[in-house]
């Protein structure tokens, strides 16, 4: 008991962190300088030139449907940090605003403010929340259609935001630099749920397989599964060797083959998805 108790205080301080960052994405980077990110946000950035209320306030308040469709579609516990969010992304937003903008040029707003936007998003949904708007309307798509990514789920839903902000701003320079706001966004997103070609995926086809498999085990840490094979030409039955490693040691696996068998037939490729020990969950939450 103790231990959830200190994982769920774990979780709110994250949570808590991370619309922070998406809080400075939004008051100090593209609002200042007339852009529209997109989502909930982007319509309380259009919002706010209209009428007047706190870019914050607005946020909270598009949200209250959002919410009842997060209870009716999640349940309360997930709706729960989900309300936490918003409240602070809201908060974050309002408190920030007072302060100077840290630049006002258009550019650098987009991609520092893109940037941080996702980074703070990102970081919420990895804990099991998110921020709202077209978060959880994404969240609903992706039951549906589990192959889609979050981020070009969002980017779709964004381009109709986009090209409202035309019309409230009078400048298609605002158009153009909050598309490339939501571009930065998507990717940064992406990074943050999936990794950057998280892991690699090798194939070994060695007759030296077994000296091979005990130098990764020994020297990488990482587990192998042999396949058996068989070469159609020559019909010899063959070990192939499997192993999934993550980007940073997937060097050591190709130094150690050419170390043992400079005749190998290897192949190299990326998994941006990898699911059991030592990478995702099967069983968690599916973002």
């Amino acid at each position: 008991m103790k231990e959830k108790s200190k994982f769920s205080i774990r979780k709110y301080m994250m949570i808590t962190l991370a619309c922070v960052v998406y809080g400075i994405g939004i008051s100090l980077f593209v609002d200042p300088n007339n852009l529209a990110p997109g989502g909930f946000t982007g319509l309380s950035v259009m919002i706010n030139r209209l009428l007047p209320l706190e870019t914050g306030t607005i946020y909270l308040i598009l949200n209250i449907p959002v919410i009842l469709l997060g209870i009716w579609k999640f349940g309360w516990k997930f709706t729960i940090s989900t309300l936490y969010a918003i409240l602070m992304v809201s908060i974050s937003t309002n408190v920030l605003g007072y302060a100077e903008p840290i630049t006002e040029d258009p550019l650098l707003g987009a991609l520092f403010g893109g940037a941080l936007i996702g980074a703070g998003m990102g970081f919420v949904l990895r804990n099991s929340a998110t921020t709202g708007g077209t978060d959880i309307i994404v969240k609903c798509l992706r039951q549906r259609y589990p192959h889609m990514k979050t981020g070009s789920l969002m980017l779709i839903l964004d381009a109709v935001i986009i090209g409202l902000s035309g019309l409230v701003f009078h400048n298609f320079n605002s158009v153009l630099y909050s598309i490339i706001s939501v571009t930065v966004t998507s990717v940064m997103l992406d990074i943050v749920l999936y990794g950057r070609d998280g892991a690699k995926l090798i194939y070994i086809i060695s007759d030296r397989s077994e000296v091979i498999t005990s130098r990764i085990l020994e020297e990488v840490n990482i587990g192998v599964t042999h396949l058996e094979g068989s070469g159609a030409y020559e019909n010899k039955e063959k070990k192939v060797i499997l192993c999934v490693v993550k980007k940073q040691f997937a060097h050591k696996v190709e130094e150690i083959v050419r170390q043992e068998d400079h005749l190998a037939f290897m192949i190299i490729s990326s998994a941006s998805e990898i699911y059991g020990e030592g990478y995702k969950n099967y069983f968690g939450e599916v973002l």
